[in-house]
């Protein structure tokens, strides 16, 4: 009767994160008694967010039903699917972490970084492993993307098989291994009844160009540089780095690597033959002086123009050892990610006002491709798996509904295409979908190394704070009288410049608190009454004089009895 109850339970897929943005994928297969969590990744903060390192999914639900997790399962070695795992392993029993082998050095290495990594047992995969956890059996398919050893998941349950391709494209001339067609049709043959497809470019027609046709355009900048190469692109696009040292060993030009997370790659890549490079070629930035510029490559973080990455750092001359250099060649090899073409372009006017020769990727120089899979890709993809049930992941909401559009021309039905938000869940029983219960989500906003993680409250604060400045307001009062002793005091920061009218206003708006005060404390007040009425008085005084509204914070000074 049990066993019968069990096989009963239909599976729950939700997503945690990945629905409605890129990164901060976490998906999630359950039942009555097993979880499975598919990656663990983080995203990085949007322009404005100030002090966030990270945002990393709500791990609430997890927490409540920890004790049916049996396992996570890295689909590749990105940061949107793993860097979110020091923080899940701290926050819920992650029994055993199953990964392809450079995540798997990828991940031990950022838990060594936590001083978590005794917390967790990491298992290497490959494409032949095939895993029983709880309820469910799992097994893998090679994908080709921007980093080698990059799988698919297929997840099958007692009510149905659920597949997911993880980030892919169908790249047929690829740097790494080849993408697994054979085994992917094979999948689709035997009968898939929900699909979660990468979604990323789901705007683009065609095929997403092959990772080997970007090496003629870095040959080319290569071969007319004249001093030192500065070249920026995704420390994780290990492919890539790949293709740039080549280039660097064919036209004799040292390589000097800046940039934490670029030498964190690098050096993990190389040490499992990834990346393969001679020790002699690689030299520290302290050398530079040694060689001439013509025999330089440096290569570095900040191609989406963060501010405290190292290209960032060389631009604005803050760079302890590199500084441009008028004749500098400094080469963008990457796409703008939705959301970074402002501070892109501030990095690229400083470089060049400082006497760079700047080139980034566009139709002229084909310096990038994308490790996500064109209109045609996602088309070819749904023809071999061909699903009973659809639904779009890893992408915006544009993004999300053009893939959902796409997989209906190819004759699923619309009724079977869910275009859902994180904490949906689809429920599959008998190889039949229906959509369930919404489950609670959110976002915690990582600061520094800190688990607990910033509520939106705090962000908001950083917000105001950033837009409009603080005013400290300071009251002296004895409660054993309810009195107030003195005329309050105000001091402004980052709010308005101190000049003769604003100075009035100032004086003006201590004057209306102190009348308002004398007035209220006329009865029994408390430190939260008194607070909230230097909020209210000051606050409106200053919005009608300035139209803003800062943050003010009252400071209240009780008389000691002694004194």
């Amino acid at each position: 009767m049990a066993n019968s109850m069990l096989v009963a339970s239909p599976v729950s897929i939700y997503a945690l994160g990945g629905l409605g943005e890129v990164g901060k994928n976490t998906y999630c297969i359950e039942d009555d008694n097993s979880l499975i969590i598919i990656d663990a990744g983080v995203m990085f903060p949007e322009q404005g967010i100030l002090g966030v390192n990270y945002v990393i999914p709500d791990y609430t639900h997890l927490k409540d039903v920890r004790n049916k997790i049996k396992a996570l399962f890295i689909t590749h070695g990105h940061e949107d699917h793993i860097g979110a795992i020091p923080f899940l392993i701290q926050t819920v029993n992650i029994p055993e972490i199953y990964a392809p082998k450079l995540a798997a050095a990828l991940i031990k290495h950022k838990l060594e970084e936590h001083h978590v990594l005794s917390r967790v047992n990491i298992i290497e995969y490959d494409e032949d492993t095939i895993v029983k956890k709880g309820d469910f059996t799992v097994q893998f398919f090679n994908v080709t993307h921007s980093i080698p050893d990059s799988y698919g998941i297929c997840v099958d349950t007692s009510q149905g098989r659920i597949v997911t391709t993880g980030d892919f494209k169908i790249d047929l001339t690829p740097i790494a291994h080849d993408i697994s067609l054979q085994k992917i049709a094979r999948l689709g043959s035997e009968g898939v009844d929900l699909l979660l497809s990468d979604s990323t470019n789901a705007e683009k027609e065609g095929y997403t160009p092959s990772e080997k046709s970007v090496i003629n355009a870095i040959n080319e900048i290569f071969s007319k540089a004249p001093s030192r190469l500065i070249i920026s692109t995704f420390s994780s696009n290990i492919s890539r780095i790949q293709q740039i040292v080549e280039a660097c060993l064919r036209f004799n030009r040292k390589i000097v690597i800046v940039g934490r997370s670029m030498e964190t790659a690098i050096g993990v890549s190389r040490s499992y033959g990834y990346i393969k490079v001679p020790d002699d070629t690689i030299i520290t930035a302290d050398k530079l002086k040694d060689l001439k510029p013509s025999q330089i490559v440096v290569l570095c973080t900040g191609s989406q123009g963060e501010p405290m990455a190292a290209l960032s750092r060389i631009a604005k001359g803050d760079h302890n050892f590199i500084k441009i250099i008028p004749g500098d060649t400094v080469v963008f090899s990457s796409s703008p990610i939705p959301g970074n073409t402002a501070p892109i372009e501030g990095v690229v006017n400083q470089l060049v006002r400082n006497g760079a020769n700047v080139i980034t990727n566009s139709i002229f120089s084909n310096l990038h491709a994308s490790g996500h899979p064109s209109k045609q890709e996602l088309r070819f993809m749904l023809k071999l798996l061909n699903p009973k049930y659809f639904m779009p992941v890893h992408g915006e909401y544009r993004m999300l509904r053009l893939h959902g559009e796409l997989a209906e021309t190819l004759g699923i039905p619309k009724e079977n295409i869910f275009i859902k938000s994180n904490g949906d869940t689809l429920l599959l029983r008998k190889h039949k979908i229906i959509e369930g219960s919404r489950l609670p989500v959110g976002d915690i906003f990582i600061d520094g190394k800190d688990i607990t993680g910033l509520s939106t409250a705090v962000i908001k604060d950083r917000k105001l704070l950033a837009n409009d400045g603080m005013v400290a307001v300071f009251i002296a009062i004895d409660s054993r009288t309810n009195s107030i002793l003195r005329r309050p005091d105000i001091i402004t920061q980052g709010f308005i410049y101190p000049d003769e009218k604003s100075l009035k206003m100032i004086d003006n708006g201590k004057e209306l608190l102190y009348s308002e005060l004398i007035e209220t404390m006329k009865n029994k007040i408390t430190f939260g009454e008194i607070k909230n009425i230097c909020r209210s008085v000051i606050g409106q005084h200053f919005y009608n004089h300035t139209h803003r509204n800062p943050m003010i914070i009252p400071i209240i000074m009780n008389k000691n009895e002694e004194k």
